[in-house]
């Protein structure tokens, strides 16, 4: 029998107030506003703590203002942070840092506990420490499983209790003598640091924990009415509340005692306040508050999570009750704060908690930048912000991080960088779609503009950039091997079908085939069809549209006919790219030897006057594609390469040596390479050139094909006949 799916129907929905302000309001007035707040000022003093705050609060609330212009721009999903990461920069990034997140959110529910403890055990102190954590945990626990409507019931009693504390703090007359004599900049006298600036600092650090809460409200995305209403006006309604009461309360404090008594008493409000057990009673529920917010929205996280297939049994982790509550998620997380409880002692992992949320802030940040940056008309948020404020926002971030503790912030780097890693080896099972694409869009029309604003005689630059035209794909598949050593590794190639109305459906998938097969092999290939009844008219219809593309080919890869009566219309081809200064390459292989060993190349270059200059001699000779395309085929097969040249009698034999010596060193060819002078006509010389696996000449534009076959036979090997663009250089 099947469990019936759950109806969306009961599923309670929270409003602005009770899902996001208050839970977030009740994560930031915590333990450090009771007491750490009176150390702050007493070290900093009174501007000083103010700056303090402001620094600390800025940076939150630029991060409030990211989350909340994603927030009104699209419907967030259940996970919050996870969720909007995910959406934006993909899955694998989104669990990298909603997995660290989600145990910090878990892990921190000990520590909220620990806290509660230390103040009920400073009024009981004879009741132990272990039976008071474990009773508040099952309380809190007990509370989060039934409902989170009950939890957030509790949170308004609780907040009830922090604003009566607030009254009675501030209510005393006698409590607050003024701020006549209060100290503007403090001497730092509680820290260890022997200067103001590392002691602003050291204060900054402990009290920066207090503001990270400002995610309570945004983990609950997926339960909330209007997501896009109420992330926004409470997360930015609860910081600035916040921010407010810090500061009313820092100026409180330095008009009501000393600084070596803030420094000394961390009780000061308690004993200063109108009624003491008023404010214990809103440190406690402070604690309790967060634990409960905590434990509420980290199984949020955890069920998103498993949803996104992120972690193993995800399907299990993301089922959720009739009532919408991800119990089992619950339970999970339950798991993981008990045994936090009995481990005793997280001080050694309190700050890398602190990190993690850090980082998923700065993420957020880095999030809305992207988003903003790239212009994407999908990303219209009806608030709109500047993209300085998440610049600064994520900068802020990471500066907190290693303000903090530095080596923690490379240690929580570290261990996102592998989750990701992890999850990109992996693979995600169902992946969303994200932004991604994008920014690699984005970037690549940048990149595009800056080279579409030089010339094309970058010859350091240059790169074989190789246009395929195919009639028959079986052919390719015989070329492939080739393809891949004279392009690999910085090449590119486009192949380009040439078919017609009736062979176009059946040509498509070969062609495709064939591109994704040269892209296995780590090549970076396009392809497309175009519908053309004529060869020539076809190849010179890509050359003329593909000139003024991105990747625009600079070498066209032909294969010499085997019949004679097409050499004409070759010949056509030829001279056409030559006039588009796109180079060729004409391959024609030998019928019996192919590419035999592949472990010798013969590459035969003109003997040039060894005074001169040999780059201008190359250009006239037309020999740089044919050298380039020889040292690359050598190095891929790590062949013998022999460097020929033929003069007409024996008179020309010592210059052209020491011609071919100045040449490898100017094109610094590989050291092994052999340098070979034969005497005679050049169509009887290489017939009795050293044996080769391929032999590399060069075309001269205007010379019949009937010459290129004919040298194929004389040489009894496949030959590659080439031909410059103008726009190499072997000795860039």
């Amino acid at each position: 029998m099947t469990e019936e799916a759950p109806r969306p129907s009961p599923i309670k929905r929270f409003g602005t107030f009770s899902g996001v302000f208050v839970p977030t309001l009740l994560t930031i007035l915590g333990v450090i506003m009771y007491l750490r707040l009176g150390w702050v000022v007493g070290n900093a003093g009174l501007l000083g703590a103010m700056a303090i705050i402001l620094l600390a609060s800025g940076i939150t609330l630029s991060t409030g203002l990211s989350l909340a212009s994603i927030a009104t721009n699209t419907r967030l999903e259940a996970g919050g942070p996870y969720a909007i990461v995910s959406r934006s920069l993909g899955q694998e990034v989104g669990g990298a840092v909603g997995v660290p997140l989600y145990l910090s959110q878990a892990l921190v529910v000990a520590m909220y506990i620990f806290g509660f403890r230390e103040g009920w055990v400073s009024v009981f102190p004879g009741h132990p420490a272990l039976l008071v954590d474990l009773a508040v945990f099952a309380v809190v626990f007990t509370i989060a499983i039934i409902s989170t409507t009950l939890a957030f019931r509790v949170q308004y009693g609780v907040l009830a209790i922090i604003v009566s504390s607030l009254v009675v703090i501030f209510a005393n007359p006698s409590g607050w003598t003024g701020l006549g004599d209060v100290v503007a900049l403090g001497d730092y006298r509680g820290t260890s640091a022997g200067t103001h600036a590392r002691g602003f600092w050291i204060v900054f650090a402990v009290f920066f924990p207090a503001v990270t809460g400002i995610m309570a409200g945004a983990n609950m995305s997926g339960e909330l009415e209007s997501p896009r209403r109420s992330i926004p006006a409470g997360t930015l309604s609860a910081i600035v509340v916040s921010t407010l009461i810090y500061l009313l309360l820092a100026a409180w404090l330095a008009g009501a005692a000393s600084p070596d008594e803030l420094v000394t008493n961390y009780t000061i409000l308690i004993d200063r306040s109108l009624f003491g057990p008023l404010v214990l009673a809103g440190l406690l529920g402070a604690t309790f508050s967060s634990a409960l917010s905590s434990l509420v929205g980290a199984p949020r996280i955890l069920a998103a999570l498993g949803q996104g297939g992120v972690l193993p049994g995800g399907e299990w982790l993301a089922h959720r009750g009739r009532r919408g509550e991800p119990r089992r998620s619950m339970l999970a997380t339950g798991l993981i704060v008990l045994a936090a409880l009995l481990v005793r002692d997280l001080n050694v992992i309190a700050p890398l908690i602190t990190m993690f949320f850090l980082i998923t802030y700065s993420v957020i940040n880095v999030v809305m930048f992207v988003e903003r940056s790239l212009g994407l008309v999908s990303f219209r948020p009806t608030l709109a912000i500047p993209r300085s404020v998440p610049l600064l926002g994520a900068i802020g971030c990471g500066f907190a991080m290693f303000i903090i503790n530095p080596t923690l912030s490379l240690i929580a780097v570290a261990v996102v960088v592998m989750i990701y890693y992890y999850l990109l080896k992996r693979g995600v099972v169902g992946a969303r779609a994200d932004v991604r694409s994008g920014i690699f869009v984005a970037f690549a029309e940048w990149a595009a503009a800056r080279v579409t604003e030089y010339s094309m005689d970058n010859f350091r630059a240059w790169k074989p950039n190789v246009l395929v035209p195919v009639q028959d794909p079986a052919a390719l598949r015989g070329e492939h091997g080739l393809l891949l050593d004279v392009c690999r590794p910085e090449g590119t190639l486009k192949i380009l079908g040439l078919a017609t109305v009736e062979t176009a459906a059946e040509m498509t998938p070969r062609i495709a085939g064939q591109g994704l097969a040269f892209r296995r092999d780590a090549l970076f290939t396009t392809w497309s069809i175009i519908d053309t009844a004529d060869f020539v008219t076809g190849i010179c219809a890509g050359l003329q549209a593909l000139g003024s593309a991105f990747f625009r080919p600079n070498v066209l890869f032909l294969r010499l006919p085997d019949e004679p009566a097409r050499y004409d219309s070759f010949e056509g081809v030829i001279a056409e790219a030559k006039r588009l200064q796109v180079g060729v390459m004409l391959w024609a292989p030998h019928t019996k030897a192919g590419l035999g060993q592949r472990r010798v190349v013969n590459l035969w270059v003109r003997a040039g006057d060894p005074r001169g200059d040999v780059a201008e001699a190359l250009r006239e000779t037309a020999a740089n594609l044919a050298i380039l395309t020889a040292f690359r085929l050598a190095r891929a097969w790590r062949a013998e390469l022999n460097v020929i040249s033929v003069v007409e009698s024996d008179d020309g034999v010592a210059a052209a040596r020491d011609y071919l010596a100045t040449l490898r060193e100017l094109c610094r060819l590989p050291r092994t390479a052999v340098s070979r002078v034969l005497v005679g006509a050049f169509e009887d010389a290489v017939a009795h050139g050293p044996d080769a696996d391929i032999e590399i000449i060069g075309l001269r534009v205007g010379v019949a094909l009937e010459h290129a076959r004919e040298l194929v036979l004389r040489t009894r090997a496949s030959c590659l006949f080439t031909a410059d663009s103008g726009h190499e250089s072997a000795v860039a």
